[in-house]
């Protein structure tokens, strides 16, 4: 198992190198190698397959473009993945969504201090219902939940990515959860 594993660093790492030169059959390779999980993620954050398609050619070519800043010290990948998050909010900035108009928009917020009978009981949801369930989601939400859950930051990550507070970000993952979940009731 280690020779193979080598070989596949080796492989990106070449690609790496090419694209540093202006090489664009390593350009190509690199895309082909990412493009499916790049596309996934920003359609995650940004809701529409054109959005995220555009995200997706916007952060390729800004990473080819940047190659030179790629360091090395974390995988391609995760370079990859955070130039194509931060275009993706970048695209939710430019129409205009903050948290604050989330937070504005908001039907009033029973707090309770425990969590209900039906929170506690786990339940099975078809994958298709949450994919829909989560794009339903207003975009501030759908794009804590997707940072936290589905990229795996954690919520100091997800602060600085947004610019907001740890306190803020554990806060509007919070009310996702029990929106989505309200949702996935609805959609029984």
């Amino acid at each position: 198992m280690g020779p193979e594993k080598n070989s596949i660093a080796d492989i990106h790492r070449q690609l790496v190198e090419g694209c540093r030169k202006g090489d664009r059959q390593a350009q190509f390779g690199l895309y082909k190698l990412y493009y499916k999980a790049m596309y996934n993620t920003a359609l995650r954050i940004v809701k529409t397959e054109q959005d995220a398609e555009d995200v997706m050619q916007e952060a390729f070519l800004s990473a080819f473009e940047k190659i030179g800043e790629f360091k090395g010290e974390v995988s391609f990948g995760a370079w990859m993945k955070k130039i194509v998050i931060n275009r993706s909010l970048d695209l939710l900035r430019t129409k205009k969504v903050t948290f604050e108009d989330i937070e504005k928009a908001e039907i009033r917020e029973d707090v309770t201090s425990g969590e209900d009978e039906a929170d506690k009981t786990e339940q099975a949801y078809d994958a298709v219902k949450i994919r829909d369930a989560i794009q339903a989601l207003p975009d501030g939400y759908r794009t804590i939940l997707s940072l936290y859950l589905l990229e795996g930051y954690d919520h100091e990550e997800i602060a600085g990515i947004l610019g907001i507070s740890p306190v803020t970000s554990r806060t509007q993952y919070s009310r996702a959860r029990k929106k989505l979940k309200e949702q996935l009731r609805r959609k029984k």
